[in-house]
């Protein structure tokens, strides 16, 4: 039996500096311990023995007894000069490397526009190895950030190596320099699995012949034990309100500024939390006109309370504000209600149903019952809804409810809509306002985006990439209102896969529980009729190390043998299947 890889592309040889011959090809051959075979094994055919060989062939053993045949042909102009010889080696190939090297712009986008879609009528259902070979000359390290953008100007940055992938339903590798550990193991790894990939499946071929001649009928399908319950998927735990209430204290993305006139006493806050609580301060942050609210209780507090003052060189200035506006500087008139500010703001940011420990900090502040009572009634009038009697009145009836945060509804209000926006963000040619001081409170990777050392954190537009507006926006509606409804099983496995790229764990969690839930409540006849690929969504979990949602799909598959055994999916599958390959942050 013999395994046939043909190799495409030049890898440069910017990496060898020992005068050793190089190549990616060549290097793994001299360097596999699966491979035997010496410098005789070596035969080149009647074009190489020109300056610049069409293609070299190298002739070996792998696993011992497997013969491998390998064709590395560095030079694209054999697609132009013998269109029916590269044909015909594509045809005969087990596996395909396409190698290109990431600082040779020009060399990977005249191959993706001419060849590629050349390649592409020629394969015929073999695994593909897109290999990157290289360190990009702009970067010591490349930058895993998924929104970064730095190496697009003369660099194939891993965007597009990975659109290209996805083009051709490849695997994806980028190797920093031909050492042994990303030829010997990652590399080699998974040319390695392909390698038996192929062989199992001649194998499985040869199967299917023999019995093809033989005149056995009637074959009854394997007995699998049935598990005998179905493991259950727990949800995690909510982090809401930690998240909102730790943003007020590491004041990261601070937009506006309390303080004394004298400039004592500073208490930094966010706009979009005030406002998804108040109307005083919509009205103060002109989120809202004094003709939207028609209430003159907060009108009148907006104007007795607070007044903006205007004058740069009033703020004693913080130093942590967002790209753009300095923080909006302004003045508590009450002098009882500034000196209780931080309990007010922490009360605010944790709900504001926690009245008993209000009470009690104000208490702590002022020692006047009457000034007591007067912030409290400042802060009921604060919260007051327009157009309604104060339903704050009696505040141990209100907190024994302990409603949600209001942040769950009011909060998106402010989803997609440019008040109060400081970032926007760029997909599939739309535009998506947002707010930094949400994003950073609810998701790690966006703080360490907007706050580390990235382009990001100094720019307003960010593109992004490898996500669908929708699945993004989903995205979004979860970090404000802690929530999201996918519209099927497709769309749950895509704001998986968004939640996975941005580490939202719980997210996660969600669209698991939702692909679990639909599944399970589908009827058997429901489950066999519909074009839904059960081994696909399989794949997907497996890839994105959602490892719960794939045990799940793994005794769901089980527990309905019969159902999916007849859909060709479950054949491929059962029958060793031609490759199990899935380029990384590809949705869908």
């Amino acid at each position: 039996m013999s395994i046939h890889i043909v190799a495409l592309g030049n890898e440069g040889d910017a990496f060898h500096q020992d005068q050793r011959p190089s190549g990616l090809i060549r290097t793994y051959l001299g360097r596999s311990p699966l491979v035997s075979g010496d410098e005789s094994s070596l035969l080149l055919n009647a074009a190489g023995t020109v300056a610049r060989p069409v293609f070299t062939e190298y002739q070996a053993s792998a696993f011992g007894n497997v013969k491998l045949l390998v064709h590395d042909c560095p030079v694209w102009d054999i697609f132009d000069s013998d269109w029916y010889t590269s044909r015909n080696l594509i045809g005969r190939g087990d596996i395909i490397v396409i190698k290109y090297n990431v600082n040779d712009k020009f060399s990977f986008h005249e191959v993706k526009d001419n060849y590629i879609p050349v390649i592409k009528r020629a394969l015929n259902s073999v695994p593909v190895i897109i290999a990157a070979v290289g360190t990009r000359q702009n970067e010591e390290l490349p930058c895993t950030c998924p929104l970064c953008t730095s190496d697009r100007g003369s660099c194939v940055s891993t965007t597009e190596g990975i659109q290209l992938a996805k083009e051709l339903g490849a695997t994806y590798l980028e190797l920093h320099s031909l050492d042994d550990f990303y030829i010997g193991k990652y590399f080699g790894g998974v040319l390695e699995y392909f390698m038996i990939q192929a062989l199992n499946q001649k194998t499985s071929e040869k199967m299917k012949k023999r019995k093809m001649c033989t005149s056995f009928h009637g074959i009854r399908p394997p007995q699998l034990e049935q598990p005998e319950k179905m493991p259950v998927l727990k949800a995690e735990a909510s982090h809401y309100n930690s998240d909102l209430n730790n943003l007020l204290f590491c004041c990261q993305c601070v937009d506006v500024v309390f303080y004394h006139p004298d400039l004592q006493g500073v208490a930094e806050a966010h706009k979009i939390v005030l406002c998804a609580v108040s109307h005083v301060f919509m009205l103060l942050f002109n989120v809202k006109s004094p003709a939207d609210i028609q209430d003159p209780t907060i009108i009148r507090t907006s104007q007795d309370l607070f007044a903006v003052n205007r004058d740069p060189t009033a703020s004693p200035g913080t130093g942590r504000a967002c790209p753009g506006n300095p923080p909006l500087r302004v003045v508590v008139k009450d002098v009882a209600f500034c000196s209780c500010l931080s309990a007010i703001l922490r009360f605010i940011y944790s709900g504001a149903f926690q009245w008993e420990e209000l009470e009690d900090d104000i208490r702590k502040k002022l020692k006047d019952s009457g000034d007591v009572s007067n912030v409290i009634e400042k802060v009921k009038c604060i919260l007051k809804t327009p157009g309604k009697i104060n339903c704050l009145r009696n505040c141990k009836t209100y907190q024994a409810r302990k409603p949600l945060w209001f942040y769950n509804t009011s909060l998106k209000f402010f989803l997609n809509k440019p008040m109060l926006a400081d970032v926007v963000f760029e997909i599939q040619g739309t535009t998506v306002p947002a707010h930094r001081a949400i994003l950073v409170a609810r998701c790690e990777v966006m703080a360490a985006m907007f706050n580390g050392n990235y382009m990001e954190a100094k720019s307003v537009l960010i593109p992004v990439y490898g996500v669908s507006k929708e699945t993004f926006l989903s995205f979004l509606e979860y970090l404000y209102t802690d929530s999201c409804c996918p519209a099927g099983i497709f769309q749950a496995m895509c704001l998986l896969i968004c939640a996975e790229m941005y580490q939202v764990s719980r997210l996660q969690h969600i669209c698991e529980l939702f692909i679990v839930t639909q599944l399970q409540s589908m009827p058997s006849r429901e489950l066999a009729s519909m074009n839904l690929d059960i081994v696909d969504l399989l794949k997907k979990a497996k890839f994105h190390h959602s490892d719960c949602l794939s045990t799940w799909l793994l005794h769901f598959i089980a527990t309905n043998y019969l159902i999916f055994s007849q859909k060709p999916e479950f054949q491929d599958l059962s029958d060793g299947g031609t490759h199990d390959s899935e380029p990384a942050n590809a949705e869908g």
